[in-house]
């Protein structure tokens, strides 16, 4: 009896495998689904603050969402070294880098002055006698003069006694030509031309209201007189433009010396150009110059390097250089603006965009490259060009450096290079 009952328990154990096998080999497998999440993640270049799995718009501003950088999806291989670096000194991003480039390019020193009176050319009229002015032949300020013109009529009491001298050695003491001489030489040295002195020999008339003729040629400026009241106006009697009535009236005395006008030749003027300090070490003398005037566009002029001013003028932190120009037509004015281009040569050095260097004040800087890394790094510089700035000192041709410095930089935070905290 047990032992059928054994058989029947191994036939039903039999029939059971049997079935379970033909439904395995009759029902197909089911397709495994694995869900899995991006953690590819996509933020705001300008809030932070917003982060999605899938690119798109940001909701606040619009911009386009850009990948996250230092993520572990992208294969940058960050490690945690890496992310632990000082803030001040390194910067994990993705932004584009540039390397430098080595070539010669032709440098140019850019600078913006005005232009102004060549002071070469001033001519001082002074007054070789003391008296009082009888009549003023000049009537306003940059009237045109020229040499041998007569400009005011003077009565001098020593101008009429050395006449009267002369009169009367030339009646009583004619046989003394040394005497003669000296008394004409006298009124010779006080301003009276040679043909004055004669005129008082051969008509016995000394002249009470003497003719006076200018030696120059030019435009007239006012000069300060004691006897005008000194008020703000009259204090920058400098300021030519804002000096046009003449301080000299008629019936005014001077003194003996006394200087009464300022005459300049308009033909010819200078540019004053103030050069940046940085710049300065490329300048030298008779240097091509190009300059421009924004108020006459087309104008086109040419000159060079004449002078370079040995010191700083007060308050001024720019060197002035001086190119002398040719004013024949009149047509430049002076005060006008000008904008100077000095053509310094040729030089060869490694030269890289102006945005891939940051300048500090004293010190200049720029992100080296170092794998998902960006490492600030102290450059000194030399030329700049509208563009392009030349690296002297602290990259080399090989390196890779941000192309945007100031993107890496953190305004509100201290940038540490190595010796400069």
């Amino acid at each position: 009896m047990k032992g059928n009952m054994r058989s029947f328990k191994m036939l039903v154990l039999s029939l059971a495998v049997m079935l379970v096998v033909s439904a395995c080999e009759n029902e197909k497998p089911a397709p495994i689904v694995v869900t899995t999440k991006s953690d590819v993640k996509y933020t705001c270049p300008m809030h932070p603050q917003i982060m999605e799995d899938h690119p798109g718009s940001c909701p606040i501003c619009g911009m386009n969402l850009v990948k996250k950088s230092g993520q572990a999806s992208e294969g940058s291989g960050i490690s945690l070294h890496t992310v632990l670096q000082p803030v001040n000194s390194n910067v994990i991003s993705s932004v584009g880098y540039i390397m430098p480039v080595q070539r010669t390019v032709a440098t140019e020193i850019s600078g913006d002055g005005y232009l102004d009176f060549d002071t070469r050319t001033f001519n001082n009229i002074a007054s070789r006698y003391s008296g009082r002015i009888e009549k003023l032949y000049i009537k306003y300020a940059f009237q045109e003069i020229h040499a041998g013109q007569r400009i005011f009529d003077i009565y001098s009491p020593d101008l009429v006694t050395a006449q009267q001298d002369l009169l009367f050695v030339s009646k009583n003491s004619a046989h003394e030509p040394a005497l003669l001489q000296a008394a004409r030489q006298k009124l010779l040295l006080l301003g009276m031309t040679a043909t004055q002195v004669e005129q008082v020999v051969r008509t016995g008339k000394a002249f009470y209201s003497l003719p006076v003729y200018s030696t120059y040629y030019g435009h007239v400026h006012d000069m300060p007189h004691s006897q005008m009241a000194v008020s703000a106006e009259n204090k920058t009697a400098a300021d030519f433009a804002g000096n046009l009535p003449l301080s000299i009236k008629e019936g005014m005395y001077v003194e003996k010396g006394q200087t009464l006008f300022n005459v300049v030749n308009p033909h010819r003027l200078w540019a004053i150009i103030k050069i940046d300090r940085s710049q300065v070490s490329g300048l030298k003398l008779n240097q091509k110059v190009q300059l421009s005037l924004p108020d006459m566009p087309g104008k086109e002029l040419s000159g060079k390097v004449n002078f370079i001013e040995p010191s700083l003028q007060d308050g001024d932190k720019a060197t002035s250089i001086r190119v002398y120009l040719d004013n024949m037509d009149h047509e430049l004015k002076v005060n006008s603006l000008v904008k100077a281009t000095i053509q310094t040569g040729e030089t060869n050095g490694l030269w890289v965009p102006r945005s891939a260097v940051l300048d500090l004040g004293q010190t200049q800087m720029v992100w080296l490259k170092q794998g998902s890394l960006y490492k600030a790094q102290q450059v000194y510089t030399g030329i700049k060009n509208d563009k392009e700035i030349q690296v002297t000192k602290g990259l080399s041709l090989t390196d890779s450096l941000a192309s945007n410095a100031q993107y890496l930089s953190d305004s509100e935070s201290f940038i540490k290079t190595q010796g400069h905290d």
